[in-house]
């Protein structure tokens, strides 16, 4: 059998169906993202270990996969704080202050966390489970910009290519930490939300 280290986006939340920004603020899942929560966990293999971002959206997600075994919070895994932009629609930011934020890793939007420092809190978070994910099912639930920077830590690329990929809800991403070096095997894998649970269209 082969073991990976399994990146999951929590189901929709409260304000990913509003379409705003959401951060730090802690909307928690709404009907559908508690029945994507119910369908990754059947659809998925029972994880040897499971962490989650303290967030309320992602612990109800993980809590799908799980009534006994404990699951573990790292704050490594929490999303990108947005600062101001938090609860705000996309068209908060004009086109100049978007391009700020696209030309630079370092830029702080709206007083809030930059993508590099995201980028350097989940590479650590990714290196500590390397070995584990080698030889078990590591699962962690968590958001857009923390798997973002995970994909870029297994690409072993800048975290600029974030601005390059696009994430669905209850996405699955998986990789391969068993080499020499991280191999990327999916993103946006939705087959584990149709293997377990069939959601209604």
């Amino acid at each position: 059998m082969a073991y990976v280290l399994t990146l999951v986006r929590h189901g929709q939340s409260e304000a990913n169906a509003r379409g705003v920004m959401c951060g730090r603020s802690d909307a928690p899942l709404t009907e559908v993202g508690r029945r994507q929560a119910a369908a990754l966990a059947a659809g998925l293999p029972r994880p040897t270990r499971l962490i989650t971002s303290p967030l309320v959206r992602a612990r109800q997600t993980a809590a799908a996969f799980t009534a006994d075994d404990p699951v573990e919070i790292d704050p490594r895994w929490t999303e990108m704080d947005y600062g101001a932009l938090d609860g705000q629609p996309m068209t908060a930011l004009d086109g100049d202050a978007w391009r700020a934020w696209q030309a630079d890793p370092e830029h702080v939007p709206a007083g809030g966390e930059s993508l590099a420092a995201v980028r350097d809190r989940v590479a650590g978070a990714c290196a500590e489970l390397a070995e584990e994910a080698a030889h078990g099912e590591v699962v962690v639930v968590s958001h857009v910009s923390p798997i973002k920077a995970a994909i870029s830590w297994a690409l072993g690329v800048g975290i600029e290519i974030a601005w390059r990929m696009f994430l669905v809800d209850a996405a699955v991403c998986r990789v391969d930490t068993s080499g020499a070096v991280p191999v990327l095997l999916a993103v946006n894998d939705e087959g584990p939300l149709h293997a377990g649970t069939i959601l209604p269209a």
